[in-house]
């Protein structure tokens, strides 16, 4: 999947390093530098994955990404000085899918990038199966597969982990999972630190070392896929 990108940053230092290195990758790679100027792009061009800056001179970012989302069903990476835990969780709320705080290093971003574009090839062959590395999640039939061995899960850990792998690679917030698990965001939060605790001692062989259930203190969770396991 050739991905088409488009880059929103007023930094035109970043946009001048970071084009090239995305170009490089096999991407196709568009800037632009105001929230004006990116919903025009995106209104007239169908782009895969929206790099979007929060810090822009005419909007904040995320006051933009309902109407990038109403054009077409893209991902939203969000690049961000602001590293206040409201401010991503509002972007995440908002419909972003992701977040990387600047400055980033290049690997990190190439990462979630490939996660993205891995994400939107399951969407469009509607999978109901997620795989990676050592871990195969069956969702029509709720069955969990960790080293060849079948591992139980309940019936609301199984639905939070569904969200997390449905989303894998990606950031899901609290309040996501909260409506997943409970159907309810108001739920005390320490419910739902008490499950993840559990899913990841199902999952992982040292807990303490998480490789695949990852904390995003004060966001959320995040099921990675980027490593080999």
């Amino acid at each position: 999947m050739n991905a088409k990108i488009l880059l929103v940053d007023d930094e035109t230092a970043l946009i001048r390093s970071l084009q090239p290195v995305l170009t490089a990758q096999g991407y196709s790679v568009e800037a632009a530098g105001t929230a004006a100027e990116a919903l025009k792009k995106a209104k007239d061009t169908v782009f895969d994955i929206i790099l979007l800056d929060l810090g822009l001179p005419d909007a904040d970012g995320k006051e933009i990404i309902s109407k990038l989302l109403s054009f077409n069903p893209v991902s939203i990476l969000i690049l961000s000085a602001r590293h206040q835990e409201a401010e991503k969780v509002a972007a995440l709320d908002q419909g972003a899918d992701d977040f990387v705080n600047k400055p980033f290093n290049i690997e990190e971003l190439l990462a979630r990038i490939r996660a993205a574009v891995r994400r939107l090839k399951n969407e469009a062959v509607k999978s109901l199966e997620f795989h990676s590395g050592q871990l195969s999640i069956d969702f029509r039939k709720r069955k969990v597969v960790l080293m060849d061995q079948e591992i139980k899960f309940s019936p609301k850990e199984f639905d939070l982990l569904e969200i997390l792998a449905r989303h894998a690679g990606q950031v899901v917030t609290h309040r996501q999972l909260l409506l997943a698990g409970w159907n309810d965001p108001n739920v005390d939060t320490q419910y739902l630190r008490s499950y993840m605790a559990l899913i990841r001692q199902k999952l992982e062989y040292d807990s303490s070392q998480p490789e695949y259930l990852l904390t995003e203190p004060g966001v959320g969770y995040r099921l990675d896929i980027e490593s080999e396991h």
